[in-house]
């Protein structure tokens, strides 16, 4: 019985780590960073710190992590500064940390590269929430990657799912990770009218903890960063949104 026991405390423990994500806790106040990895590690997740923007940008370009909770108003590099710097080279989920909660600041987060962004002061708890229901967005999408090629032609619009590029008359864009999932699911979805609910339940998950704004403000980036061909996109007031294929 004790020989049984132990080789099933043996086998949950290394499902256990199997199943366990690296996250990398960015922040400049010590006591934030003991707070996060207090529930972070109760979730199962390992735990790396790194006091400022510059030291994360290090850490990432040296090792790999699941995600990232980041904090915005570092000394020596910012975390806007340090997110677009990442961005560079990863796209590993980054969850931003701020104590300003405006439009202003969020679009800013978005635009860097972010997924999501948490005001200060935070619950732990949702906070991790926010954190798990990123990381199984990463591995379900990762599980479901078609292996052939997947690309869509609309005019000078060019978007390649399998390559994750998107090109503008030829030139390559670079879209923030969300950017990429939000147009990808219009366009697999094209000609059909999606409710706000929809898109932020099947591009974020239903376990997301945001608003129509964060959809608002997505479509808003998207739309810039697609030029001429964010008229494919249409707003359907106080329904959704639809992308539109061109008529031939």
């Amino acid at each position: 019985m004790n020989l049984l026991f132990t080789q099933s405390a043996q086998a949950a423990d290394r499902k256990g780590k199997d199943n366990m994500s690296k996250i990398l806790v960015v922040d400049d106040e010590m006591q934030i960073r003991k707070l996060i990895r207090k529930y972070a590690e109760f979730d199962g997740h390992e735990v790396f710190e790194a006091e400022n923007g510059m030291q994360a940008v290090t850490m990432v370009r040296k090792g790999e992590y699941d995600a990232i909770i980041m904090d915005i108003m570092m000394p020596e590099l910012d975390g806007f500064s340090a997110c677009r710097e990442i961005r560079r080279t990863s796209d590993i989920p980054i969850i931003m940390l701020s104590a300003r909660g405006e439009e202003y600041d969020k679009i800013n987060g978005f635009e860097f590269g972010a997924d999501d962004y948490v005001v200060k002061p935070f619950s732990p708890r949702e906070l991790l929430l926010r954190v798990n229901a990123v990381l199984r967005r990463v591995k379900d999408k990762a599980a479901a990657a078609a292996p052939d090629t997947e690309r869509y032609v609309f005019e000078g619009l060019d978007a390649d799912v399998t390559a994750r590029i998107v090109k503008i008359d030829g030139e390559a864009v670079s879209l923030s990770p969300k950017e990429y999932d939000l147009l990808f699911y219009m366009i697999r979805n094209k000609n059909i009218a999606l409710s706000r609910e929809k898109l932020i339940c099947d591009v974020w998950g239903y376990d997301f903890y945001g608003g129509d704004r964060t959809l608002d403000t997505h479509i808003k980036l998207l739309r810039k960063s697609l030029g001429p061909y964010s008229k494919f996109i249409t707003t359907l007031w106080g329904v959704g949104y639809r992308f539109d294929e061109p008529k031939k």
